[in-house]
């Protein structure tokens, strides 16, 4: 089996403790290949790679950096259906969605940033006659990036591509659970000509590898996305030394159906948002509102569809849902589904384990779930899930359904129906959330701010947004 390795200095290399983790292809649960199981000396080797090639980078002409990305790009659509493939064994995912999602968008990640970085441009203020103000944006130096499970290359690439188009050298953590994109990878940075030190990746577990990101004194920024809980202790380490921090965390988003949608358009996208990657994206819609008068239908169409979904091997191209990441976020989703029953809650469809023939007769699946008669209030509603399990509830009035969209506390990604563009345009500007969908969702350009309120995040990723986190500003004035 495979053993996965380091991106160091621009080489492959073995963990310095010679120590390796079972890593699971949760479709069949078992172990397909085994992770370095890193630790600080790893991300102190990682560091000094970085800090000996950030003044080259930094010096390398915009132009140069983005040729090079340009060419991992190119070399991610070359190895899609390769790469497509081991994100579906590593995840659980289905390889359409992969195929059409994932790494597709992987590389429109690197080939945004990679052009974006060309048009990048200063400010200038001028003071009358007296004085002229221009800024710079210098790069940090050295940084880190620590991506996610459920979008492992997509989000990935999301972090690493700003931070070096724009000059500064990584030192990038991939989740543990699902290694295997991020290390076929950095075979394509050797591939691309990606000089050495510029970018390292650092496979292992949070607590080793992710602390000692977070902990070192010279990695001055931090760009993290994950769980809340998370989230508070980069920010409890990290704040006190006064680094910068991106964090994207948890979710909670609310889909609210008004009567006059277009509904063919709002219950076909409302299957996507609510099951798309086994529910496993953050942006996902798990709590679905539907004014009254269109109730009834709405659910019993919902019900009906998410009855048809197939639920089997990732890997077969019939399948709808694929397995959650692994037996123990398994447990967890299914967890949440015994505590809506103990809150009042009626499952209207699905609520079960399933257990597959054959190869996959040990993966972690679980039905696409759908809950109707909990409060909005009640931990289900409240609670993140992160899984293919959605509520449904009825409203009456805008007042009461902003009550209920606004009332956890998460704000990261919000969905509208409604065909009456001013109802959308008053009710998103009171919508709790970094992102506002009307009629539509998971459309994104990536020139726009990403990011949530409350406790789904501070800051903002995206187009040049991205480019102001990864860089200094500095302001010179002339006296004139």
């Amino acid at each position: 089996m495979t053993h996965i390795q380091n991106y160091i200095n621009g080489a492959l290399v073995a963990p310095k403790s010679g120590e390796y983790l079972d890593n699971y292809n949760p479709a069949k649960g078992e172990v397909y290949s085994y992770i370095p199981d890193s630790n600080s000396e790893d991300i102190e080797s990682a560091y000094s790679a970085a800090e000996g090639a950030k003044e080259m980078w930094a010096a390398t002409s915009k132009q140069e950096r983005s040729d090079i990305m340009m060419r991992l790009a190119q070399l991610i659509d070359d190895n899609a259906k390769e790469l497509a493939l081991a994100e579906s064994i590593d995840n659980g995912k289905t390889v359409k969605l992969a195929s059409h999602v994932d790494i597709p968008r992987a590389s429109s990640n690197i080939r945004f940033f990679a052009t974006a970085i060309l048009h990048y441009a200063s400010e200038s203020h001028d003071m009358d006659g007296i004085a002229i103000n221009y800024t710079l944006r210098k790069p940090i130096g050295v940084v880190g990036c620590i991506s996610p499970w459920n979008l492992p290359l997509y989000l990935f690439t999301w972090k690493i591509a700003p931070a070096l188009a724009s000059g500064n050298c990584v030192v990038a953590k991939p989740s543990e659970v699902t290694p295997m994109t991020a290390y076929l990878f950095s075979k394509l940075c050797i591939e691309a000509g990606m000089p050495a030190g510029v970018l390292n990746i650092v496979h292992g577990l949070g607590a080793k590898v992710g602390a000692a990101i977070t902990v070192h004194p010279k990695i001055k920024a931090i760009s993290f996305t994950g769980g809340t809980a998370t989230g508070k202790s980069i920010a409890a380490v990290a704040a006190p030394m006064f680094k910068k921090l991106s964090l994207e965390l948890g979710g909670k988003n609310p889909n609210i159906i008004f009567a006059d949608c277009d509904f063919d358009k709002a219950l076909k996208t409302t299957m996507a948002s609510s099951f798309a990657n086994q529910g496993q994206i953050c942006l996902c819609g798990s709590r679905i509102f539907v004014e009254r008068p269109i109730y009834e239908k709405f659910r019993d169409a919902f019900v009906a569809k998410t009855k048809a979904m197939k639920v089997g091997n990732p890997l077969d191209k019939e399948t709808s849902i694929g397995a959650t990441v692994s037996k123990e976020h398994k447990a967890k989703i299914l967890s949440y589904v015994e505590l809506a029953k103990e809150e009042g809650g009626t499952i209207l469809t699905g609520g079960k384990e399933v257990i597959l023939e054959g190869e996959c007769a040990n993966g972690y699946f679980i039905e696409p779930t759908i809950i109707e008669g909990l409060s909005f209030d009640c931990r289900v509603n409240q609670e993140e899930i992160f899984g293919p399990v959605v509520t449904i509830m009825p409203f009456d009035t805008e007042e009461e359904v902003l009550g209920y969209a606004n009332s956890t506390e998460y704000g990261l990604a919000a969905t509208v129906w409604t065909e009456n563009i001013t109802r959308a345009n008053r009710f998103g500007a009171k919508l709790e959330s970094g992102i506002v969908w009307v009629n539509c969702w998971l459309v994104r350009d990536l020139r726009t701010p990403f990011g949530g309120v409350k406790n789904s995040g501070v800051g903002r990723e995206g187009g040049f947004h991205a480019f102001n986190f990864f860089t200094e500003p500095t302001n010179v004035c002339i006296g004139l």
